[in-house]
């Protein structure tokens, strides 16, 4: 089993209530926000975007995150570093870490229960 596309961007931010509004001007949707500066953004069918705040003192990250529809299925091949396995998250989702040639990170993001 391979990966189905791009599920998610996450982006960190300086500022929430300026990058909302940004995302909110391009059209995308505020579908959900958390107590502590962050939140979930749709527009249309495609990837969502989560959006959260850091201190200014860390550098804003950006992170593209790859669906995995199983977990236990998904067997990636002999060309994908595999740096983390996956791992339950907080947010109820399992994730896992690979590594490409240039050596950027990318996330694989599988439902729970998987």
């Amino acid at each position: 089993m391979t990966t189905e596309g791009i599920e998610a961007v996450f982006l960190e931010t300086h500022n929430w209530g300026k990058s909302a509004r940004f995302f909110q001007a391009l059209g995308f949707e505020l579908d959900f926000s958390t107590d502590h500066h962050s939140g979930l953004f749709r527009n249309g069918h495609g990837a969502y975007v989560f959006l959260a705040e850091v201190p200014e003192d860390r550098k804003p990250e950006m992170q593209v995150v790859l669906k995995v529809p199983d977990a236990e299925a998904f067997r990636p091949g002999p060309d994908v570093e595999v740096v983390t396995p996956f791992e339950d998250t907080h947010f109820g989702t399992r994730q896992s870490t690979v590594r490409d040639p240039d050596g950027r990170l990318w996330n694989l993001q599988a439902p729970a229960g998987n």
